[in-house]
């Protein structure tokens, strides 16, 4: 991880570029904002998906010609991460998966990729959807 201009955590060059996104997100505790570099449309969904359950704040796009986004964060951000082997889940196996990647008390989402687009577990559950596994957070 790099500091751009402005101080912000920044990631240039990664291999698994979603688990490296996610990492520059847990690495920024206690910043108020953190600036990610080369990001796909996967991942901006994904922090959109956070962000609608009040896990970031905005997400704000700079056209710097270097496809920037920053990231206002709120602190609740605990633990995210990406599951890299993108697997296919029922809805009778969401709950197993719940188990195994959240904690205890419930608290957090898994998100998934379906054929309406990406969502988190609550959401895919209400619309009786299936779909891929992408990743998690609490």
């Amino acid at each position: 991880m790099k500091r751009d201009r402005r101080g912000h955590l920044s990631f240039y060059r990664c291999r698994n570029r979603g688990q490296e996104r996610q990492n520059v997100l847990l690495g920024a505790r206690g910043k108020g904002q953190v600036s990610i570099r080369l990001c796909s449309k996967v991942i901006v969904r994904f922090l959109t998906v956070k962000m609608k359950r009040s896990y970031v704040g905005e997400l704000e796009i700079i056209d710097d010609h270097r496809a920037g986004k920053i990231v206002n964060l709120t602190g609740r951000l605990n633990k995210c991460g990406v599951i890299r082997t993108r697997l296919d889940i029922q809805l009778k196996d969401l709950e197993k998966w719940q188990n195994n990647q959240l904690p205890p008390c419930q608290f957090g989402s898994i998100v998934l990729t379906t054929s309406d687009g990406i969502k988190d577990n609550e959401e895919a559950r209400r619309k009786h959807t299936r779909g891929k596994i992408l990743g998690f957070f609490f």
